[in-house]
């Protein structure tokens, strides 16, 4: 018996407002919709999984010491850049609250995607020049699943640069913002 390679999905194209309609009554899956085309993001591992709840509950702990009027998503709000709806595997905005039936963060500040062997090479190139477009983002955070690491991409305060560490252990400083987590607390366990 010959071997039957699976077939590419075909390309859906749509429109910010179709994707909407359509993503609202698909029963499983999760997707994004990247330069117009709907994207499957593929299942999640354990250590993909735990590494972005234990990031979400980070941030939630560091907002709440902080007292800023801030709220931490996880991951099933999008990021709205040009003709993308981007789903990060976490958002930080603050502000006003949004609506409760919003599905976007219309002004996020820090924006957090989980290294997947699918996703890995959009999450350091095309969403990073993505991310950046958005003017309130000042943060852009990739965590490795597997091994504490992260790059954090920092808007400089003049707008007009990226600076970007590496890190392995330590503090995460969330400047203008005056919060910090440790890759401690995303790598406990």
């Amino acid at each position: 018996m010959a071997n039957v390679a699976a077939s590419p999905e075909p390309e859906l194209r749509m429109s910010r407002e179709e994707y909407r309609r359509w993503a609202e009554v698909q029963l499983k899956g999760r997707f994004e919709r990247i330069d117009g085309v709907v994207v499957t993001m593929a299942h999640e591992g354990a250590n993909h999984a735990d590494r972005k709840a234990l990031i979400w509950l980070a941030l939630r702990h560091a907002v709440a010491a902080s007292g800023l009027p801030c709220h931490v998503f996880g991951d099933g709000m999008t990021v709205e850049v040009d003709d993308s709806d981007f789903e990060p595997d976490a958002i930080l905005h603050c502000g006003d609250p949004l609506p409760g039936d919003a599905v976007a963060v219309p002004e996020p500040m820090v924006v957090v995607e989980v290294l997947s062997p699918s996703t890995r090479g959009g999450d350091l190139t095309q969403k990073l020049v993505a991310y950046f477009q958005v003017p309130s983002v000042r943060h852009y955070l990739v965590f490795w699943a597997d091994r504490p690491q992260v790059v954090h991409h920092r808007r400089q305060d003049d707008g007009q640069g990226v600076e970007t560490r590496m890190l392995t252990e330590g503090e995460i400083r969330l400047d203008p913002l005056g919060i910090s987590i440790t890759l401690a607390e995303v790598y406990a366990g």
